[in-house]
This record gives C-alpha cells, sequence and structure tokens, in this order.
C-alpha cells in the first residue's frame, strides 16, 4: 500500500480501487495518470494499492538483474532480433519481480540435493533409447481411458454423444476438460457444464485430442521428488503449451488446440530419462547450470542421447498420433523435419517459455532460435509482447485447471 502523497502518474493499481460508499473508482490494472491522482485526492482516498515497480530498484539492482538474466542468453545469437526482443522481456519480468520482493536465486539454490541414493537401471552406453523405453512400456501399464480416446479419435463416424460418454467415464479426466474449456484457452463467453457441451461447441476431435494429453500426464506419477519439483515441470509444459497455441493462432489453416498439446507434452522423454536414469539426469542438470549450456545439450554430452532421441520410441509405444509425435520428437531441430513449421512453432514456444521463467527461478539457458524456424513461422518480433502479455492474462488459470 502506499500514501496518496507517494503516488506518481506511471503506476499500476495492484487491485480494485472501492470508495469508501462502495463506488467502483478504478479497477485493477489500471495505469494512474495526473487525472486520476486529482480525483482521489478529491474523493478523500489516503491509501492504495500499487503494483511494486522497477523505479523502486537501486542501479546496483538493476545491474544485477541484468548480468543474471544475460546468462540465461548466453546460446542465443546476440545480435537476432527475436533474441533480443526476449531478452528485454525477460528483463522487465524479472525486474518486476525483483520489485515486488523475489529475491535472485544463488547456484547452491539452483542445485538437485540428496539425490546420492539414486541408482541408474542403465549404465551410460548401455542403454540406448528404445531400451530403455521398452523397460519401462514393459512395467507400467498405460491408461485405458487413453486408447480409448485414441479410438474414437481415429473414427471419422465416432458421434459426439459416444465421445462425450468416454471422456465422462473418468470424472478427474472431465473435471480437467471442463475447466480447461471455461479457461481463457478457449474464452468462451458462457459457462459449459457438461462434456457433450465441450465437445458441440470446441469439436469433437479437438476435444478428444485434449483429453489424449491430459490422460497421457496421469502416466507420470513416481517421479523422484529429490530430483525435480513436479509443479515447476508441468508449469514449464504448460507455458509452452499456452505459447505453441497463441503463436499458432497467428497462422492460418493450424488447429491451435494440437499446439497446446505438444506444447504441453515437449519434454515427455524426460520423464522417461528422471524415472530409469535419474542420477544421470541430475548429472546432466548440474552440467548445464554450471556450464550455462542449454539443457538438451547437456543431456547429449552425459548420456549420449537427449529427451527427444526417448520421446520418439515412447510415443510410438504410445501409438500417439503422427503430427502431434513429430512436433514434439523435432522441436529442437525443426529444419531437419520435411514439414517444419509445425515442430518450429513448439520450438520458439520452448524458447519463449524458458524466457519467462527466468522471472520464476529458471535454471537452463535458453536452447536457442533457430533462424530459419523462425522465419518461416512469420512471427514478428514485435509480435513476442503481446503474446507475453495474453500468457500472463492465461497461466494461473490454465494450470489451477490441471491441479
Amino acid at each position: 500500500m502506499k500514501h496518496l502523497d507517494e503516488l506518481t502518474a506511471g503506476m499500476t493499481l495492484a487491485s480494485d480501487l472501492i470508495a469508501s460508499d462502495g463506488r467502483l473508482l478504478f479497477k485493477s490494472g489500471t495505469e494512474l495518470e495526473d487525472r486520476h491522482l486529482t480525483l482521489l485526492k478529491r474523493v478523500g482516498v489516503t491509501e492504495v494499492d500499487v503494483e511494486a515497480g522497477t523505479g523502486d530498484l537501486s542501479d546496483d539492482q538493476i545491474r544485477e538483474i541484468e548480468e543474471y538474466v544475460r546468462d540465461f542468453f548466453l546460446y542465443v545469437d546476440p545480435d537476432f532480433a527475436p533474441a533480443i526482443q526476449l531478452f528485454h522481456l525477460a528483463l522487465n519480468l524479472t525486474a518486476n519481480s525483483v520489485a515486488e520482493g523475489w529475491e535472485l536465486p544463488d547456484l547452491n539454490q539452483r542445485r538437485a540435493t540428496n539425490v546420492e541414493h539414486m541408482e541408474d537401471l542403465f549404465l551410460i552406453g548401455m542403454g540406448s533409447p528404445d531400451t530403455i523405453v521398452k523397460h519401462e512400456s514393459e512395467l507400467t501399464s498405460f491408461p485405458d481411458i487413453y486408447f480409448r480416446i485414441k479410438e474414437v479419435l481415429e473414427d471419422e463416424s465416432a458421434s459426439a454423444d459416444k465421445i462425450a460418454k468416454i471422456v465422462s467415464t473418468d470424472m478427474s479426466l472431465a473435471a480437467k476438460l471442463i475447466k480447461l474449456v471455461n479457461s481463457p484457452l478457449y474464452g468462451f463467453p458462457q459457462t459449459i457444464d457438461s462434456v457433450s457441451r465441450a465437445v458441440a461447441l470446441v469439436g469433437a476431435k479437438e476435444l478428444s485430442t485434449l483429453a489424449l494429453g491430459i490422460s497421457a500426464i496421469n502416466y507420470f506419477h513416481d517421479i523422484p521428488a529429490e530430483l525435480v519439483d513436479m509443479k515447476t515441470f508441468w508449469r514449464h509444459s504448460i507455458t509452452c503449451g499456452i505459447f505453441a497455441k497463441l503463436l499458432a493462432g497467428t497462422q492460418t489453416g493450424l488447429a491451435p488446440e494440437r499446439f497446446f498439446i505438444a506444447g504441453l507434452l515437449h519434454d515427455v522423454g524426460r520423464l522417461i530419462m528422471f524415472k530409469k536414469l535419474p542420477y544421470a539426469s541430475t548429472e546432466a542438470m548440474l552440467f548445464a547450470r554450471e556450464n550455462s549450456i542449454p539443457l538438451v545439450e547437456a543431456e547429449r554430452s552425459i548420456m549420449e542421447f537427449c529427451h527427444t532421441d526417448i520421446s520418439e520410441p515412447l510415443l510410438a509405444s504410445w501409438k500417439f498420433p503422427e503430427g502431434l509425435s513429430n512436433m514434439i520428437n523435432f522441436h529442437h531441430n525443426p529444419m531437419e523435419f520435411p514439414n517444419p513449421l509445425e515442430p518450429a512453432i513448439i520450438h520458439i514456444a520452448d524458447n519463449m517459455a524458458n524466457a519467462v521463467e527466468i522471472a520464476q527461478g529458471g535454471m537452463y539457458v535458453l536452447p536457442g532460435i533457430d533462424e530459419e524456424a523462425w522465419e518461416i513461422s512469420g512471427v514478428k518480433p514485435e509480435m513476442l509482447e503481446g503474446i507475453v502479455e495474453q500468457y500472463k492474462e492465461q497461466i494461473d488459470i490454465i494450470l489451477s485447471a490441471f491441479t
């Protein structure tokens, strides 16, 4: 809270400003102007809840923030216009977080701890991605609901009613779908209160694809807590999904919902690595952090393969839709795929997710944006700020649908 005498034009309201008689004076998010300050004095307002501003930071703090953020961009071409724009966006987000009380983490806070007891099921060089995935699939059965939805997805004649009935047999899945359909992910003006209504509005294939992705998430429930904070992992995944959907929405002829699911599952190969190679995964994470290189490059250095090498046989064993699989498997090297546009969007979304997470304690440098992938995406650097603003409005609501 700030006293009226401390207010200056340019400050932003952190909550709705209500007069003593109950009238709404200004809504949360209003940027105060001189005329607003004059009105507040006239009506007798003495204190106002405003967002912390970067103007409250010292020169030393700003320099420290710049150095901190720059470390995450060491693997990115500093002269590449989209990278420059992402750097400034990440810098502003981080400065705002610090102004609001967040402290920049040091290296020790970003290390994995208590992992000495973990044992890898495969020695380095002894387990190929195929054998690792085969071992995993032999031990754990996949959710039955996944294959029932997939069967419907492949049936062109399946009715909306049939799809709704199958989805409704899994109450947790149905509840998440309804939450997501009512979230900014779709932006429907009216409340949707049933799966059948969701199918009718969203579309049978679109909703089935969404259900497929969510049911796949439910497979992963025994990842070592010491190795990775799953809330952070899924936040990154959902963030990538939101950016992928927003980026796809700038194109014509693309189904944005598919891109949300591809973004959501883009790091699914890492989850198998965490389960089967926990110690090697830790080595890769520490190597990436201590040497300021992308995690994907650290995986290749430590294990001689990376998470997309795992996701390829994994998604094949799930019989995951080929188009979605290709987006996931090629998101680090989109230009190696014959139709690179779709994996290129996931590629850019992943970099954007890493950039915005710097302000939340992100641990890994950006993997880098392929310039050809950027060019074919059709996205302009000046569009990034608006996309990030849309993401900020959506992330907490969409995240809550999964938790």
